[in-house]
C-alpha cells in the first residue's frame, strides 16, 4: 500500500488526499463486489496507516 500512495503522491496528491483516495478505491471494490468485503478489508487494513498522526508534516 506504500508503494500506491507514493505513486499518487508522485502524481501530485498530498499524503492525505493519496490516502482517501485509497479509501475510496476500496469502498468502491466492497460495493461491487460484497462478497469479498472481508477479504477487501483485511488486505487494505493491514496496510492502512492506523491513524492520522500517521501522516508525515
Amino acid at each position: 500500500m506504500d508503494e500506491l500512495i507514493k505513486k499518487l503522491m508522485a502524481e501530485g496528491l498530498t499524503e492525505q488526499q493519496a490516502y482517501k483516495t485509497v479509501e475510496i478505491i476500496k469502498n468502491f471494490a466492497k460495493e461491487k463486489f460484497p462478497i469479498f468485503g472481508g477479504a477487501i478489508d483485511k488486505v487494505f487494513d493491514k496496510y492502512a496507516k492506523k491513524s492520522d498522526d500517521d501522516f508525515m508534516p
